[in-house]
């Protein structure tokens, strides 16, 4: 909670910088300023979920990322044994889904065959499939990994006619 407070001081004490303060999109958007500016995005979140929990009009605020990167966390080894394993999962998983969807236009008894038949076939293709790619890879992505795009900082943007009512509600912070 101090660090909010540090935030929201910066802009609101006597002599420290105005707030930063950009315009709309192509469209002439209305002027947005700069609320205030945290380290995650759950502390931005916070931030704009105080403001809903008051009334205030939030579609008029946004939470701009900056210094964004691209960051893939490595999971796992790969070999044959997981590539196929892997396709043959996500493979079930999409003949079972298919199964279920005709399943629709066929009585209860037939609805648990075609979902069987869906899973079985399903993973058999996934496992080919996904042997195929792993082989054509020729060893040149032996890894799992989750990608994901995080940013250095997170802004809190406000309407500009709107930032002194929210400077207010979360200086309560």
């Amino acid at each position: 909670m101090e660090a909010n407070a540090k935030n929201l001081n910066q802009f609101t004490a006597q002599g420290a910088p105005q707030p930063t303060v950009i315009t709309g999109g192509a469209a002439g958007g209305p002027k947005r300023a700069e609320l205030a500016s945290y380290a995650t995005y759950a502390e931005a979140q916070r931030a704009v979920d105080a403001l809903s929990d008051e009334k205030f009009p939030v579609e008029r605020t946004a939470i701009i990322g900056e210094g964004l990167k691209f960051v893939e966390q490595v999971t796992g080894r790969l070999n044959w044994g997981r590539a196929l394993l892997n396709g043959a999962g996500s493979g079930a998983l999409s003949g079972v889904f298919i199964g279920l969807i005709f399943s629709f236009f066929t009585v209860f008894a037939d609805a648990l065959i075609l979902s069987l038949y869906g899973l079985l076939v399903g993973a058999v293709v996934g496992a080919v499939l996904s042997a195929v790619g792993y082989g054509l890879s020729g060893g040149k992505r032996d890894f799992t990994s989750v990608n994901q795009m995080k940013a250095e900082r997170y802004k809190v943007m406000v309407d500009a006619e709107l930032l002194s009512d929210a400077q207010a509600i979360v200086a309560k912070l």
